[in-house]
């Protein structure tokens, strides 16, 4: 086994793509028998959200009418899965979940969320909740077996495999956080990501425009214009929140790639 994970944990990490680290990583599953995958990260965290949507990452290999539903809907956040990563960090089968199901130990919003998850099929899988070092960071993922998988082929799935699905969770984790993480939400122009580069070397407005070529009203402009994009109100924030997005300081042709 070692022979075949070490190959792939080493072609995650090289990965200068947040997609090509997930298809690298969601094929490997798929081969294990959970083809459907779901993920979400965060660094903007409060006590009882998420933050903003537009701030988080999601991504799933699942068809277009769930990931609406799931994610955009908030389904996510009614499951009994959501509520354990929020408060774990690890990784379990759903049996638990069954379990507490069966026995009325859901509240009645999780029971539901439980009784359409049956509904569509889905009635097996496996949780991973990445540690983060950040109180505001949160990742977590959802492994949904196939069908024909049930509960009991998950647990022996799980005996025989665990080191090696959290190992690939993670390294595909911890490369994600890592990279650009770009969407059309937050999209920043080449002007406006130089603009917040300086202003966080500590360069004022008129030290921009000479070191930009333009005028400190054009300064201002990319300024504005990145501080709309990123959902702020001053320049400090955007700075900051463009740092924590990793849309500043990284290499063109990395920024390239990622937004292809």
């Amino acid at each position: 086994m070692t022979d075949t994970i070490l190959p792939l944990l080493n072609r995650i990490a090289a990965s200068s793509r947040i997609d090509d680290a997930w298809d690298l990583a969601t094929a490997h599953f798929a081969g294990l028998g959970f083809g459907r995958v779901n993920y979400g990260f965060t660094r903007f965290k409060h006590q009882t959200t998420i933050g903003d949507p537009d701030d988080a990452l999601f991504l799933s290999t699942c068809d277009a009418d769930y990931v609406k539903r799931y994610f955009q809907g908030g389904f996510y956040a009614k499951t009994p899965v959501f509520r354990w990563a929020e408060t774990n960090s690890g990784i379990c089968t759903w049996s638990w979940v069954r379990e507490a199901y069966e026995a009325g130990r859901l509240s009645p919003q999780e029971a539901e969320a439980v009784r359409q998850n049956i509904e569509m099929g889905i009635v097996a899988g496996i949780s991973v909740s990445f540690p983060e070092v950040l109180s505001r960071s949160k990742g977590a993922m959802g492994l949904i077996a196939d069908p024909g998988i049930g509960p009991q082929e998950v647990e022996a799935i799980f005996a025989s495999r665990r080191e090696e699905i959290l190992a690939v969770a993670n390294m595909m984790h911890l490369t994600i956080v890592h990279l650009p993480q770009l969407s059309r939400h937050r999209a920043l122009s080449p002007r406006q990501r130089e603009a917040l580069e300086w202003v966080a070397d500590g360069k004022t407005t008129q030290d921009v425009a000479l070191l930009m070529e333009v005028s400190p009203a054009m300064v201002e402009k990319h300024l504005r214009l990145a501080r709309e994009a990123l959902a702020v109100e001053t320049t400090a924030q955007a700075v900051a929140k463009a740092a924590l997005l990793n849309m500043i300081f990284q290499r063109a042709a990395d920024v390239a790639r990622a937004a292809r």
